[in-house]
């Protein structure tokens, strides 16, 4: 691995064992060596410092014709933080993507990286790099190549020690005389991540970069990825329209709908405490009663108990699915609303007409003001 990417790795390690990888970084000792003076022969390698955002968006709009895509976007990236933009097709994710790539300018705002304004400035004169949807891998070129091809356009004197290095963090040694029809999907989006990392970009930009995969592969895939990320401690902008992929894989995830960011937090904080009904709904499945919400795996279903403190509505059961570890027990209230319990397939014994109670704790109902859609 180069200096730099050892460096980040290095930090990033630091600050994720101390639990404070979103607030630092890290500083080589050649640069603040003057700093300590002589005094200090044994001083560290590494040292945590304070950070701003790698990349920000302010007020950002952007319009094609009559149709305005993005309507006043506020982003701000970590740096070394793996960040999804997550919402349905149209809703102005991948505009974002293109916008910081400098695909596509801005019709208004700003966009800084590295604290510098990027206005005017093209795609390649921006120190980002773009892993695409299909992995746009040339077929004529072999591994090697394919990951060699930005760092010889931009003339780097020390190719082939940073491809070794690359290949081999990708764990892709072995595989450098291979042609893409050659590998597996897995190989070709590490491939594809190589040569992205190769460049060593402040920030990766990540297109859907599992839906081209079997859905037998996704996972492994994504844990590669994840893995990767913490290594490397290089910032990932993911865009994606799969809330598991940005659940499993984002320190943070900005959820966007109709050009607009609706709510940004942890994986946690979005799916337990959404601040809107569109983001409630579109993390996951929601029962809806009187307006409040409560997810199906912290509703119970019982056979007239609850336990201390819970709150509960008498159900009639309609249907079961069972879904392997797991089955769904879809009950109809009193009202006419329907509402799905989570429970292991050993409790699995309730028979449509059966009549039950359904609960849950007040702790896990999902709250908002009336004017949040």
């Amino acid at each position: 691995m180069s200096e730099s990417l050892l460096v980040r790795a290095g930090a990033r390690a630091a600050a994720h064992s101390l639990g404070t990888e979103r607030s630092l970084t890290v500083a080589p000792l050649n640069s603040i060596s003057r700093s300590f003076g002589a005094c200090c022969p044994l001083a560290p390698a590494l040292i945590l410092l304070p950070v701003d955002p790698i990349l920000e968006f302010r007020d950002v709009c952007k319009s094609f014709g009559p149709h305005r895509v993005l309507d006043g976007i506020n982003l701000s990236i970590p740096r070394g933080s793996f960040f999804a933009l997550l919402g349905p097709s149209g809703c102005g994710k991948t505009t974002t993507l293109r916008l910081t790539a400098g695909f596509e300018t801005p019709c208004s705002g700003e966009i800084y990286l590295q604290g510098k304004s990027v206005e005017g400035r093209r795609p390649y004169e921006r120190k980002v790099s773009t892993v695409f949807q299909n992995f746009a891998l040339f077929p004529h070129l072999t591994v090697w190549q394919n990951v060699e091809f930005g760092l010889r356009h931009q003339g780097v004197a020390d190719r082939d020690r940073r491809i070794r290095e690359v290949l081999e963090l990708v764990q892709l040694r072995g595989k450098e005389k291979h042609y893409p029809s050659r590998i597996s999907g897995g190989e070709k989006q590490r491939a594809a991540l190589a040569r992205s990392l190769v460049l060593e970009p402040d920030v990766l930009l990540l297109d859907e970069p599992l839906s081209s995969l079997d859905p037998g592969l996704r996972k492994q895939v994504r844990n590669d990825i994840k893995a990767l990320q913490r290594r490397v401690g290089i910032a990932f902008l993911m865009v994606t329209h799969d809330q598991e992929e940005a659940l499993s894989l984002a320190d943070q995830i900005a959820v966007m709908h109709e050009g607009r960011v609706q709510q940004i937090g942890t994986p946690r904080e979005i799916y337990l405490k959404p601040q809107t009904r569109f983001v409630a709904n579109f993390l996951g499945s929601v029962n809806w009663m009187n307006g409040v919400g409560v997810r199906p795996e912290a509703t119970r279903i019982s056979r007239g108990t609850t336990d201390a403190g819970e709150r509960s509505a008498p159900a009639t059961v309609a249907h079961s699915i069972f879904l392997g570890g797991v089955v769904q027990v879809h009950a109809r209230l009193a009202g006419g609303e329907t509402v799905v319990a989570t429970i292991p397939r050993q409790e699995d014994s309730y028979q449509p007409g059966e009549s039950v109670l359904v609960s849950w704790h007040p702790s896990e109902e999902i709250t908002f003001p009336d004017h949040s859609v």
